[in-house]
């Protein structure tokens, strides 16, 4: 429900106020001006959760969007730079934003500046229940200038008092004319200043038809990945946060799953162009990654040691640090290079102009969508079957990672072309176990891989200050990592035989025949 409402046509804010004050028991607060910064994460998780923070009256604050109510607030200066929950001081606002953002960046998303008349409801008792604010807000844009926004009534809760908001609301609306806000003042700021309430998701959904062309279909869904991309490409040079980077790969990875999976929709020499710049592009951003995974995770890799040997780390640390800020340089360097401009410019164009060339040497342009995708899920669902059965825990990782790799592959076909177009209560729960069995292949890999990247970090490693306790506690950890990859291999049976069941294999041929 809303919490913000907007005067009657032709009432002006004054007379707004005369009638607030006339028909309800009022305490005026006074008149005033703010100024309030709103925040938010660039693909919107705080919006997603309901809530706005805002940076007003060197506080940061995290408000109920329904309610209007402060959930936590901490004074600190305006931030100068993206601000990471993590970095923030031990306390209520860094415990409930943590959640919620995890490690992406708080991100400035507008200014406003009002003019702010307060008012607060008493009950019979003469208790504030409720808080008002009428107000003229205006964005300030970058030039300095201010950009009127339209006037509004703000409700916020008193704890203890939500029946008592609830009345207000029901008498402001159907008693007083006041109409609730087609958007809150911060998505309406978002707008004015260009930007988009809810930021760039990078999970996406392009609505399909099962009689859609083909090419049609899978240029619309590489579409969005591209832009995705794109959208992520600054934050990733920048390093705003690590997503960037992460959801820049993620959209390189689902393209080129949808190239080999579709690759009869394109004509054969140009595809296989694209396809070895975007080899190219994954590669050149891959070192990066993996060692923003190693850094973010370092407290877990710690964990695993004896506590009395985790700070003797700390040498690793330093290392995967520094080896992170080479790889970084190495890939900006790269991605602000004209390879990766003409790349994004050339795909873009192409994926323009493709469902309007004719069809001779692009066999699945034409066809159905939901026939290719339905011959291509069921397809890649039987070769991970096949591939999966010929595992054993004797079995060589690359085997594991050839699995997880067509999984990717599988999940990718679902979630782009399967939810759109097939039965929600078959695609669902068949990336839901999908995912279980990538999760497992997952920790394999990943466990098998760190225990090979600490081996050679070695001799690196034993000539910082405190290297040859540093080289006891890898050790340990390369051991406890072992172990791991031991684990999942275990594992594995279960989660693959839950994949190809019987049951799921008879459900993914009627579903995708």
């Amino acid at each position: 429900m809303s919490s913000e409402f907007l005067p009657p046509d032709e009432m002006s804010l004054q007379a707004a106020g005369e009638v607030l004050t006339l028909r309800l028991p009022i305490h005026e607060r006074g008149d005033g001006e703010t100024d309030r910064t709103y925040y938010d994460t660039f693909d919107g998780l705080v919006h997603e959760a309901g809530l706005y923070a805002v940076h007003e009256r060197r506080r940061m604050v995290l408000v109920d969007r329904d309610t209007g109510a402060e959930l936590v607030s901490m004074r600190m200066a305006q931030p100068t730079q993206p601000l990471l929950a993590i970095d923030l001081d031990d306390g209520p606002l860094r415990e409930a934003l943590l959640p919620v953002i995890d490690v992406r960046a708080l991100l400035p998303l507008a200014h406003v500046h009002s003019r702010v008349r307060a008012l607060d409801v008493l009950d019979g008792e003469s208790k504030t229940v409720v808080r008002m604010s009428l107000e003229e807000p205006a964005l300030i844009t970058s030039g300095g200038r201010e950009k009127p926004l339209r006037p509004r009534l703000r409700l916020s809760v008193v704890r203890g008092y939500d029946a008592s908001l609830e009345s207000i609301r029901r008498r402001v609306q159907d008693d007083l004319g006041f109409r609730p806000a087609d958007q809150a003042i911060v998505d309406e700021a978002v707008r004015a200043a260009g930007g988009v309430p809810g930021g760039i998701p990078s999970k996406i959904h392009v609505p399909l038809s099962p009689d859609q062309r083909s090419d049609a279909a899978v240029c619309a869904v590489l579409g969005r990945l591209l832009d995705i991309i794109k959208a992520n490409l600054e934050g990733t040079i920048a390093d705003i946060d690590s997503e960037f980077l992460h959801d820049f790969r993620v959209s390189v990875r689902r393209s080129r799953a949808v190239q080999r999976e579709c690759k009869g929709v394109f004509a054969p020499d140009e595809l296989a162009a694209f396809r070895t710049e975007f080899r190219w592009l994954q590669q050149a951003t891959g070192d990066s990654r993996d060692l923003d995974v190693y850094v973010l995770e370092f407290d877990s890799l710690r964990a695993l040691v004896p506590e009395s040997m985790r700070a003797d780390l700390d040498p690793l640390l330093a290392v995967l640090r520094g080896r992170r800020l080479t790889a970084r340089r190495a890939m900006v360097h790269e991605l602000r290079g004209e390879r990766c401009r003409r790349l994004l410019a050339g795909w873009g164009a192409l994926l323009e102009d493709l469902p309007s060339r004719g069809s001779d040497d692009r066999p699945d342009a034409t066809v159905p969508i939901g026939e290719l995708a339905a011959r291509r899920i069921r397809q890649v669902y039987r070769r991970m079957v096949k591939m999966g059965r010929a595992i054993d825990r004797r079995s060589p990782a690359e085997d594991y990672h050839e699995l997880r790799k067509k999984g990717k592959e599988l999940r990718y076909l679902l979630e782009l072309f399967g939810a759109p177009l097939f039965p929600p209560d078959v695609v669902k729960p068949m990336i839901r176990t999908l995912k279980s069995l990538q999760d497992v292949l997952g920790r394999h890999q990943d466990r098998d891989v760190q225990v090979a990247t600490l081996t050679a970090l070695r001799d690196e490693v034993s000539a910082h200050p405190g290297g040859p306790a540093a080289l006891m506690a890898m050790g340990v950890l390369v051991m406890r990592l072992s172990e791991d990859v031991e684990a999942a291999r275990g594992e594995f049976a279960e989660r693959f035989a839950e994949f190809a069941s019987k049951a799921q294999r008879a459900l993914v041929k009627d579903t995708f025949a």
